[in-house]
């Protein structure tokens, strides 16, 4: 999926659990909210993306840049986020039971 960009689109409430969007760039986009399910976002762009509330559970985001991003109440249990860049991410009652946190960058 590399080369597609939705930055800034207002994803809210949108259902795409269990999609491969691995390199998307969804810089700044709205996914709040969202049931993202077992979605594939290794490597993605995600810096400044809102997940506030979103169903992340099973997740993969290995790789992905969430520099900024917004994961305040997120599910993200049982979720890859091997190699991922949280600095400055908002992770205050997200879910993180069982998660893979292996090298993540939080600083």
């Amino acid at each position: 999926m590399g080369g597609i960009s939705l930055c800034y689109a207002n994803l809210s409430g949108v259902d795409l659990a269990n999609t491969y969007l691995a390199g998307i760039d969804l810089h700044g986009a709205d996914l709040s909210k969202a049931n993202l399910t077992n979605a594939d976002f290794s490597r993605a762009n995600l810096r400044g993306t809102d997940f506030s509330r979103a169903n992340l559970q099973g997740v993969d985001l290995q790789g992905a840049n969430l520099d900024y991003a917004d994961l305040r109440g997120a599910n993200l249990s049982h979720a890859n986020l091997r190699g991922g860049d949280f600095r400055v991410a908002k992770l205050s009652r997200a879910n993180l039971n069982g998660a893979n946190l292996n090298g993540i960058r939080l600083i």
